[in-house]
């Protein structure tokens, strides 16, 4: 069962839809996207929340926009309190605070930032939204000093950024404050069988230009990555999945894992994989469909596949801009000189940029043994694929 939402609903998805038959909630960004063909498949809420509180129902939503309606319209079911647990970072934080005796973080509303004393935590520390999205409202603090400059950047950005999302998905009202998680970062997209056993259908590699970086600006997979990572990944998620009574449940983890290969968890993302469809990647890098393995129960040939890719990485290039630009001021952004900043583009999915301070997502491929073209986008300034609305005289 599929619950189709802003900000973005891919063609991928939408074909698997229609493949596989399954009930869809009628909702304005379901009745864009799909076909006078499949209108069949739209359920009212009445009809849609029954179906999907049956025991065993699979539901999907690629959007945490979703989470508002789960709550009011299956409240008898369990999906409200696992969504819960995950969603708010301090809650899950407690979830698993014994498995990390030495992790310190703390729960700050908004008006209280400026006098939260930031000696309490190790330095450098991270603060961010207690429900958040997309990195937004996402900084690194390197020290004590810093943090008076940092809270003045965050004031900002809950005037700007406030707007964008459901409270249900960005609540700029509460931060957590955490010491930084340290190792190499990567996410996963994984879900829950009907006994509560995670099976991975994507594994991404973050890069990052600096220490201090905290943007989304490139993941990539492939063979090596997904034989290194899934293993550790997947023991995670199984302690995770045993503690909260998981079954059922798609997951994006994001996740760190150092030189021991101890993992520890960024953060959990309830009801689907990577956002804006970035779980894509997956069907570009190995031909899986990460939406058909869940809701069929299929596990993708993981040896069969790394024989099948060895040499190849695949990359998704999200097109961030810093929230310095002003999006209404935008006119049009180069999107082919953009695009020949790579050799090998698969898709190049163009965004409301008026919108959201992202002007596109774009697949490519380059040889695994080379990565250049993946390392310098990371610290590229965007702006100049931009054309700005000139200012009136």
């Amino acid at each position: 069962m599929f619950i189709l939402e802003e900000p973005y609903v891919s063609d991928l998805l939408t074909a698997t839809v229609g493949e596989l038959g399954l009930p869809v909630l009628r909702t304005p960004m379901a009745e864009r996207r799909l076909p006078g063909r499949l209108a069949a498949l739209l359920c009212d809420d009445a009809a849609f929340s029954a179906a999907a509180g049956k025991p065993g129902a699979r539901l999907y939503s690629n959007s945490e926009n979703a989470i508002g309606w789960i709550a009011e319209h299956l409240s008898g079911s369990d999906l409200p309190r696992r969504i819960g647990l995950f969603k708010d970072k301090l809650a899950f934080r407690d979830l698993v605070a014994d498995l990390y005796p030495d992790y310190r973080y703390a729960g700050v509303p908004v008006g209280e930032l400026r006098a939260f004393d930031p000696a309490r935590l190790r330095a450098p520390f991270v603060v961010k939204p207690a429900v958040g999205f997309f990195s937004l409202g996402v900084h690194v603090v390197e020290s004590a000093a810093a943090w008076p400059v940092v809270v003045d950047e965050i004031e900002r950005e809950v005037r700007s950024l406030g707007h964008l999302y459901p409270e249900q998905v960005l609540d700029l009202e509460h931060f957590v404050v955490e010491e930084v998680i340290q190792g190499e970062e990567f996410a996963v997209d994984a879900y829950y069988d009907t006994d509560g056993e995670p099976t991975l259908v994507n594994v991404y590699a973050h890069l990052f230009s600096s220490a201090d970086d905290v943007s989304d600006r490139v993941y990539l997979t492939d063979a090596a990555t997904v034989a290194r990572l899934g293993p550790p990944a997947e023991a995670f998620l199984a302690e995770i999945g045993r503690r909260a009574g998981l079954a059922d449940f798609p997951v994006h983890t994001e996740l760190r894992i150092d030189e021991t290969g101890h993992v520890a968890p960024i953060e959990v993302n309830p009801m689907r994989f990577g956002g804006w469809c970035a779980t894509d990647l997956a069907h570009f890098a190995y031909g899986i469909d990460p939406y058909r393995c869940y809701l069929l129960g299929e596990h993708p040939e993981w040896a069969r596949i790394a024989a099948e890719t060895a040499g190849r990485t695949t990359a998704l290039i999200v097109s961030d801009l810093p929230s310095s630009v002003d999006l209404a001021a935008i006119e049009s952004v180069d999107y082919e000189g953009f695009a020949a900043r790579f050799s090998n583009v698969l898709e190049l999915r163009r965004t409301d940029f008026n919108r959201y301070p992202v002007f596109a997502f774009t697949f490519v491929e380059v040889p695994s043994d080379d990565l250049t073209e993946l390392r310098a986008i990371l610290g590229a300034d965007l702006r100049e694929h931009l054309k700005m609305v000139s200012p009136r005289s």
